[in-house]
């Protein structure tokens, strides 16, 4: 779901920039430090499952976890996010520098959109209920995430109108798996580690 240096419109990316600098800024005030472990292991979480890549005709589609991020982080998730796509851009060159604020916006936002929209139910006495709300905001967090990068590249020109119209159906497959495994992911933490979801921290 990176977009890449040089497709976007100067407007679109300052936008994008100021956005996530706002965000940026509520996740380092809402943080609770002494959570920054849990943070740097969702962060990696989201590294690392931008690897796994599934195959779409000619070209493929990864895996992104925002959802969880933000079932989680809630705000927190905007810094953590950012850390890890930047690292993504100085050591695999995924996206690039210029289109970094409106990356981050695209995923951290829908984080934290789901955060909101699924907090009574994750915290739901039944980890059954909470892990269906889980499957929600994981499977949901894809859908928002589509169609934020399907309007940055719309509103960069009429030659991306095509590319966005794509961006959405091409996600369904991502949307599916996160939808179970951000099911799964909150089942066991709900059952293991409650603490996680029903402190308050973010």
């Amino acid at each position: 779901m990176h977009i890449v240096d040089g497709a976007l419109s100067s407007p679109v990316l300052i936008t994008g920039a100021v956005l996530t600098v706002i965000g940026v800024f509520i996740g380092l005030k809402k943080m609770d430090y002494d959570h920054l472990p849990l943070v740097g292991v969702l962060a990696s979480v989201f590294f690392i499952a931008s690897y796994i890549h599934l195959p779409l005709g000619f070209s493929s589609v990864h895996l992104i976890m925002n959802g969880l991020l933000g079932i989680l982080l809630g705000w927190v998730a905007f810094p953590a996010l950012l850390v890890a796509l930047l690292l993504q851009v100085i050591f695999f060159g995924f996206g690039g520098l210029l289109v970094l604020g409106v990356n981050t916006l695209n995923i951290a936002l829908p984080a934290v959109i789901i955060y909101y929209l699924c907090y009574k139910g994750i915290r739901h006495e039944s980890a059954k209920v909470a892990a269906i709300w889980g499957a929600i905001g994981g499977a949901g967090a894809i859908i928002i995430t589509s169609l934020m990068v399907a309007f940055s590249l719309a509103l960069s020109g009429e030659s991306f109108v095509l590319a966005a119209k794509a961006v959405l159906p091409a996600h369904i497959p991502i949307m599916i798996i996160e939808g179970f495994v951000s099911y799964a992911a909150v089942y066991l933490i709900h059952t293991v580690k409650p603490e996680f979801i029903t402190k308050d921290a973010h």
